[in-house]
């Protein structure tokens, strides 16, 4: 007696469906996680960026006896335009300055927002980024 059946192989449709249905569930999953870390090492990017304007803004203080008014003044007309954060000195005098670093392009929906640094160190108050984001 000859074996009628053929040996099957391969993967059939349904198996292929569930596998692609799998894949897509964890995909799901993980993706925004994956964006909610990509959002916040970025913002580190703009916090470490705001920082660098603080030690700039005293090392200029202490030659011209105020603050610079702009990026370019510090040496930093590079980080004006980003990628995912503009910088710029939104207010500067002789007493005080406000630097910020606004979202821009793909970070523009972070939900905190403008990063600010003060000659007091960060600045949480008005419309700028919260405590909890620094």
């Amino acid at each position: 007696m000859e074996n009628t059946q053929s040996k099957q192989e391969g993967m059939t449709l349904i198996e292929l469906l569930v596998v692609v249905v799998i894949v897509a569930v964890l995909a799901s999953i993980a993706l925004p996680s994956w964006t909610a870390q990509v959002q916040k090492s970025r913002r580190a990017d703009a916090r470490v960026m705001l920082m660098m304007v603080q030690v700039e803004q005293q090392k200029y203080r202490s030659n011209y006896s105020t603050y610079a008014s702009s990026m370019s003044a510090l040496g930093m007309s590079s980080y004006e335009s980003g990628e995912y954060y503009n910088g710029a000195i939104a207010s500067a005098n002789a007493t005080s300055y406000t630097a910020t670093a606004t979202p821009t392009g793909s970070q523009s929906g972070d939900s905190c927002g403008t990063f600010a640094v003060n000659q007091m160190g960060t600045d949480t108050s008005g419309s700028y980024a919260s405590a909890d984001c620094w």
